[in-house]
């Protein structure tokens, strides 16, 4: 029992020896990216490890960004790219970066709130012929963010949109 209680107090203190750690590199790499972006928030992935999301907005372009406090900064580690369609859509045109981590999750709320903060009620996309060996992947993550998606597996494309109403 003694043992027990021995191991719980270790496996606290490298938790937060790494909290710690991902703390002071936050810090470090926020000032980094922050001569850059704009730095929109602070979010933990689903591994509880911090990350730094920021954007850039230029002309007609969108891009939401992730750094996760893990390693250190030397340019994004996840990102998705929209263009502003018109006054009332968003379009992704990209999404790139490792999956499974939470990353995707993450960003696709800050781009809804960048809708939300440019009145834009609908972001749309689409699913390409280069994107069917994920296509699965794919559809879980649209839907489970509430988007609407029409597959056409004949000729190996699709659409996805969501509506803010």
């Amino acid at each position: 029992m003694l043992l027990l209680g021995l191991e719980k107090e270790e496996d606290k203190k490298l938790d937060r020896n790494e909290l710690d750690f991902q703390l002071l590199r936050m810090q470090n790499d926020m000032k980094q990216i922050a001569k850059k972006y704009d730095v929109i928030g602070v979010d933990q992935t689903k591994d509880e490890n911090l990350v730094i999301v920021y954007k850039t907005e230029e002309l007609d372009q969108c891009k939401i960004m992730l750094n996760d406090c893990e390693s250190r900064y030397e340019g994004w580690d996840f990102s998705i790219d929209a263009v502003f369609e018109d006054e009332c859509t968003l379009h992704i045109g990209d999404i790139k970066g490792p999956f499974n981590k939470g990353y995707g999750s993450i960003c696709i709320q800050y781009l809804k709130e960048t809708a939300a903060n440019h009145n834009i009620p609908v972001i749309k996309g689409d699913i390409a012929e280069r994107d069917w060996d994920h296509v699965d992947r794919l559809v879980h993550f649209y839907e489970k963010h509430n988007f609407n998606i029409e597959l056409d597996r004949d000729n190996k494309c699709g659409k996805i949109e969501w509506k803010d109403f």
